[in-house]
């Protein structure tokens, strides 16, 4: 018990090794529920998928861009945003989309497509923003560690996943029927391990994290209601493209921030462990006020 006990506060003392495996397990769940026709969508539906993935890889990074700059938020948070904006809805937002009553195919297709995109998208972004920041901010980004991490870490995993989908259907079913059920509660461990380590910066920074985050989670479900509008969907594939646009992966921005391969600074996943917090809370209201209806 007391050597149990010492094992679990080293590995709260080093975060990465909770940090990665829960990234690598959250993105393998993530490939046992996508089937390669999935990424047919956009063929079949394009103003729909089309409509997500600007969204998602669009708007989100600027309105993330313009919200963060409006409030002043400090160079290492604002950082922190920044990588919100840049990192897509995982499986979670797909468990939403049927509680909502929208189309869980469409969103199962624009977490594929966004998966694989902002793999390559978010380096770049990031390392604009940060190259922006220059010196206001001591931190640098080593664009090419944070690609080949977002390969190693999300696109392999992913890629093993669908594999098993693909060629052994009925396994992969089950394993996803069990993991799924973890997902959340990993993504409550995750926040709760950096809110120990950094409990009162984040109760001295919520206030102003909270708003903020709370102003870009709204914004960008609207941007969402926009984009439906403009695209002509049905109700639907609106309330999946809400919820695709508004829900972030907070655990892959965690990873991010915090990984000695990249940035290596906790602090800039406060704002992501604000995002987890406020994005289900958010989200539960909306579907509720559906399920209302």
């Amino acid at each position: 018990m007391i050597l149990l006990i010492f094992v679990t506060l080293h590995l709260v003392m080093n975060t990465i090794f909770i940090v990665l495996p829960i990234l690598t397990l959250l993105m393998f769940d993530l490939g046992l529920a996508l089937r390669p026709s999935d990424f047919r969508l956009i063929v079949e539906r394009p103003y729909a998928v089309l409509a997500g993935l600007i969204g998602q890889i669009v708007f989100l990074p600027v309105i993330a861009f313009l919200v963060g700059k409006l409030f002043g938020i400090e160079p290492i948070f604002f950082l922190g945003i920044m990588l919100i904006g840049c990192s897509p809805g995982g499986s979670s937002s797909n468990v939403f989309s049927m509680l909502a009553g929208g189309d869980v195919a469409l969103s199962v297709s624009l977490t594929a497509f966004s998966s694989v995109i902002t793999l390559f998208t978010s380096p770049l972004i990031m390392d604009f923003v940060a190259s922006m920041m220059g010196n206001d901010v001591d931190v640098h980004l080593p664009v090419g560690n944070l690609l080949v991490q977002n390969i190693v870490l999300m696109a392999v995993p992913i890629a093993i996943g669908l594999l098993i989908a693909v060629y052994k259907e009925s396994f992969a079913q089950k394993l996803h029927a069990v993991l799924k059920r973890l997902a959340f509660p990993l993504l409550i461990l995750l926040a709760s391990v950096f809110f120990i380590q950094n409990r009162e910066t984040i109760i001295e920074e919520f206030p102003k994290l909270g708003l903020t985050i709370t102003i870009l989670i709204l914004l960008s479900m609207l941007s969402g209601i926009l984009l439906s509008w403009l695209m002509q969907l049905t109700r639907k594939e609106q309330r999946t493209i809400v919820i695709e646009i508004g829900m972030q992966n907070a655990a892959q921005a965690i990873t991010i921030a915090s990984s000695p391969f990249v940035f290596n600074n906790d602090i800039m996943a406060i704002p992501a462990i604000v995002y987890a917090l406020m994005m289900n809370v958010i989200l539960l209201i909306y579907v509720g006020v559906l399920k209302g209806r």
